[in-house]
């Protein structure tokens, strides 16, 4: 089941990018495994990641792609 997550992931979010053809372990160990701090408010959830990640570019387009075909709500 998380494998199907992975291929998802890797088609929708990683196409064009230089992780696009990676399997699934390398998508796990290089963008999902990343150390963050989490600050949880009563409203919202903050997520902070180092700017000098080795991915942080893969992971801003990944999620760029992700975000951007979510409609908003009124």
């Amino acid at each position: 089941m998380l494998d199907t997550r992975r291929v998802a992931l890797r088609r929708l979010a990683l196409a064009g990018t230089d992780m696009a053809q990676a399997q699934c372990g390398t998508i796990r160990l290089r963008l999902l495994k990343i150390g963050a701090q989490v600050r949880i408010t009563a409203r919202k959830i903050w997520i902070s990641m180092a700017a000098g990640h080795p991915a942080a570019a893969v992971f801003a387009a990944a999620h760029q792609k992700l975000m951007g075909g979510i409609p908003l709500r009124a």
